[in-house]
């Protein structure tokens, strides 16, 4: 049988190449934001960044950066960046660096 288009170790998909082509927006002029939340995960406390805009393996790289940054764990959902802990400051200057403008939202 034959497996067709299959690939188990390509890095980029049609999902990707579209998501890039649908954010021309530079860095500074996505809507970034980062939060702090308590939900899920027992009650403990998550920092959530989303609006970045980027391809799952962009994302990927990014919070690579971001958890050796913040000595935290952290993984990707759908199109946010989800860090263990109240990591809020420091992730918002990670992304300065980066070159985007993040606003803290919540409390």
């Amino acid at each position: 049988m034959s497996k067709g288009s299959w690939r188990e170790f390509e890095d980029s998909s049609p999902d990707e190449t579209k998501q890039k082509l649908d954010n021309p927006k530079s860095k500074a002029d996505r809507p970034v934001r980062v939060k702090k939340t308590r939900g899920g995960k027992g009650g403990k406390t998550v920092t959530i960044v989303s609006g970045l805009g980027l391809s799952l393996s962009e994302l990927k790289k990014l919070l690579k950066k971001i958890k050796v940054k913040c000595g935290t764990g952290g993984t990707v959902k759908e199109d946010i960046l989800e860090f263990q802990g109240d990591k809020v400051i420091a992730v918002i200057e990670h992304l300065i660096k980066e070159g985007y403008k993040p606003k803290q939202s919540g409390g």
